[in-house]
Parts: structure tokens; C-alpha cells; sequence
């Protein structure tokens, strides 16, 4: 109960951090795109591919998630990942699916993948920015 309490008390500040802003508005945080204006897919690629991400060093994308159709290291492969995003959750676009997958990994759990798994606290230690970046790399896994 206690780690509940703090994560989320460390997501609403976060979250009010972010709403506060900080003004970065540097209009090359969008260029490379998926199409959408998400993010910059260079940069998420190259996020997704670290070994370790955000602020308390945690395990990176590449470390669970192999980009191999069929091959599970120990998340889900993220091959057609943008494909299946779609479809996965009635009423949530692929950016909103994958993007909550991130913030709230155990709101939507893949068949045959087990809740508490993934790392939990990415959103309160990624940037919007990253996400953003991540987000965008991912909608080109089709």
C-alpha cells in the first residue's frame, strides 16, 4: 500500500510539474515525426534502444521488448506494434494506447503477460518530452 501511495503521489507531481511547464517550446522537439506531430521518432528510437532510461536509471525498452516479430524476451515483441496499438483497446487510438502502456503499464495487460511486470514508474521519470519521442518511434513499428 505504501509503494502505491508514493507512486502515486510522485505521478500527481510529476503531472504538476509538467502542467506548470517550464515553456520549452523549441518547435525542433517535433521534427521527424510519425506523421502526427507525437514526437520526434529519431530521438525515441534512440531512447527505446538504451539499456537503461530516466531519471533512477531503469530498465530500457530494447531490455524487455524485442523489436524481432514472435520473439519475447520478456515483454511483448514491439514488432507491428502500431498495427496492433489500434486495435487493442476499444476506444483508445495506438499514440493514447501506447502512451498510457507507458505511464500505466498494468491498465492493459497483453494475454499470456503478467501484471507488475513491467517497470512502474516511468512516467514519473521520463520526460513528456521522452514519452513524446518513444510514442512517436513506436508508431513506425508496423
Amino acid at each position: 500500500m505504501n509503494k502505491k501511495v508514493l507512486f502515486i503521489m510522485m505521478l500527481v507531481l510529476a503531472l504538476a510539474l509538467v502542467a506548470c511547464g517550464g515553456g520549452d517550446s523549441d518547435s525542433s522537439d517535433s521534427s521527424g515525426d510519425a506523421g502526427d506531430g507525437v514526437g520526434n521518432a529519431a530521438n525515441g528510437e534512440a531512447l527505446f534502444k538504451q539499456t537503461t532510461i530516466g531519471s533512477a536509471s531503469a530498465p530500457g525498452c530494447i531490455t524487455c521488448h524485442s523489436l524481432e516479430p514472435d520473439v519475447v524476451l520478456v515483454g511483448p515483441s514491439q514488432a507491428g506494434l502500431e498495427v496492433r496499438a489500434e486495435t487493442r483497446v476499444a476506444g483508445q487510438s495506438a499514440e493514447d494506447y501506447i502512451r498510457n502502456s507507458i505511464v500505466n503499464p498494468n491498465d492493459y495487460i497483453v494475454d499470456g503477460f503478467t501484471a507488475d511486470v513491467m517497470y512502474q514508474n516511468y512516467g514519473a521519470e521520463l520526460t513528456e518530452k521522452e514519452i513524446n519521442d518513444i510514442v512517436a518511434y513506436t508508431l513506425t513499428l508496423k
